[in-house]
């Protein structure tokens, strides 16, 4: 018998652990997640988007539009950040992070600053926002890399069934 031979590239796998860590945000409307990792492919750090810690997510809203006070921007964090903060205590220097959406010019600041050397993405839907152009100039410029993850499986289904395990 040899070895199985479908099985997920580590792209997949860590891409996959951002997207379920997304699984975990409240917001209605955009759930985001992300996932460091270390050169030795450990994951060091994972955050979806929600409100601060101890702030409870029935309390404040989760509007996109309205005035600036009564949406849910002024208030969340991003998964990005979220990752950073969450990292287990060790430098993120020379890290990737996997992240569902391109990163944002808040969490892009944040990205450099921690050393993290590569950004790997799945959507750039909002490419033309002017935050998201200023991230990709700081990136550039720090010289971090960036690169859109092109999965070879598209989709991956998870069972919490006893018997499929």
């Amino acid at each position: 018998m040899s070895k199985r031979e479908n099985y997920i590239s580590w792209d997949e796998y860590f891409m996959g652990v951002a997207l379920l860590s997304g699984k975990r945000s409240k917001d209605p409307s955009t759930q985001v997640g992300a996932c460091i990792v270390n050169t030795q492919n450990k994951i060091v750090g994972v955050g979806y988007n929600g409100l601060p810690i101890g702030i409870s997510d029935d309390e404040f809203p989760w509007q996109k539009q309205g005035s600036f006070l009564e949406t849910k921007y002024p208030y969340v964090c991003h998964a990005e950040l979220n990752a950073i903060l969450n990292n287990i205590g060790i430098s993120l220097h020379g890290c990737k992070i996997y992240t569902a959406l391109f990163p944002c010019n808040e969490c892009t600041k944040a990205i450099i600053q921690s050393g993290i050397g590569e950004v790997i993405y799945l959507s750039d839907k909002y490419a033309t926002q002017d935050s998201f152009v200023a991230s990709k100039k700081m990136l550039e410029k720090a010289g971090i890399a960036m690169r859109k993850m092109e999965a070879q499986q598209k989709h991956i289904a998870l069972s919490f069934e006893e018997g499929d395990v």
